[in-house]
C-alpha cells in the first residue's frame, strides 16, 4: 500500500515538474517575442530626404512611413522660406525601426537678435569692427566724429543711436561713430589763442588810464595860461 502510494507521489511530482517547465518555456517565448514586437525588430524603414521641404509636409511624410518628428533647434536663412527644414538627423536614406524619431531644425521666420557687447569708449575701432563681425552683424563705413584718432564713442542702427545691452537683428547693419584725431589740435589752438588775447587785455587797462589822464590835465592847464596871460 505504502509502495502505491509512493508511486502516485512520485508520478504527480513529475507532473508538476514537467508543468513548470512548459510554463518557463512559454514565458521565454513571450517575452522575446513581445519585445521584437515592442522594439520592431527587423522591421527597418528608410529615412526620407526632408531638408528644404515645409515643416507640415514634412511631418505628414514621415508619418506616413510609421516615423516621428520634432523640432531640435532653429535656424535663420533669408534665402528660405519660414519654416522650411534646414537640417534632418538621422540623415536621408538612412535605415531606421519604425516608431524612430526624426529631429529637424526649422527656419525661423525672423533674424535673431544679439546683444551690443561693450565697445563703447572701451575699445579702438579694429578691435570693435572685429567683436560685432564675429557675433554675425555687417558693418558700415565708420563715421568720424571729433575724439580720440579711431576710438569708439558710438553705434548708430537704422539712424539712431544704440547702446550696450541692446538686442539687435543681425540683418541690421551697423556704423560705428570713431575719433578723427582733431580734437587736440583744436584744443592747443584754442588755448594759444586764448593766451595772446589775455596778454593784450592786461596791457591795454594799463595804457589807456595813463593817456586819459594826461590829456585832463593838459585841458585844466590851458585855462589858468590864458588867464595869466590876461
Amino acid at each position: 500500500m505504502k509502495q502505491k502510494l509512493q508511486k502516485v507521489a512520485d508520478w504527480h511530482l513529475w507532473i508538476h515538474l514537467f508543468a513548470m517547465f512548459v510554463v518557463f518555456i512559454l514565458l521565454c517565448l513571450g517575452v522575446k517575442f513581445g519585445l521584437d514586437f515592442y522594439t520592431h525588430h527587423g522591421q527597418e524603414v528608410e529615412v526620407p530626404n526632408v531638408v528644404e521641404m515645409d515643416f507640415d509636409k514634412a511631418k505628414i511624410l514621415l508619418e506616413e512611413r510609421g516615423l516621428k518628428i520634432a523640432v531640435s533647434d532653429s535656424g535663420y536663412n533669408k534665402r528660405k522660406p519660414a519654416d522650411c527644414i534646414l537640417a534632418q538627423l538621422p540623415d536621408a536614406k538612412a535605415l531606421v525601426k519604425s516608431g524612430r524619431v526624426i529631429y529637424v531644425t526649422v527656419n525661423s521666420t525672423s533674424s535673431p537678435t544679439i546683444v551690443i557687447p561693450d565697445i563703447i569708449d572701451n575699445s579702438s575701432l579694429r578691435e570693435a569692427e572685429a567683436k560685432l563681425t564675429a557675433l554675425g552683424f555687417k558693418m558700415l563705413p565708420p563715421k568720424r566724429v571729433d575724439g580720440e584718432k579711431d576710438w569708439v564713442y558710438g553705434i548708430i542702427s537704422r539712424g539712431r543711436r544704440i547702446g550696450t545691452g541692446d538686442r539687435v537683428s543681425t540683418d541690421t547693419p551697423l556704423m560705428l561713430m570713431v575719433g578723427s584725431g582733431i580734437v587736440e589740435e583744436e584744443e592747443m589752438t584754442d588755448e594759444y589763442i586764448d593766451v595772446d588775447v589775455a596778454n593784450e587785455e592786461e596791457v591795454l587797462p594799463v595804457e589807456e588810464p595813463a593817456t586819459a589822464a594826461h590829456e585832463v590835465l593838459t585841458e585844466e592847464e590851458k585855462p589858468d595860461t590864458h588867464d595869466r596871460g590876461n
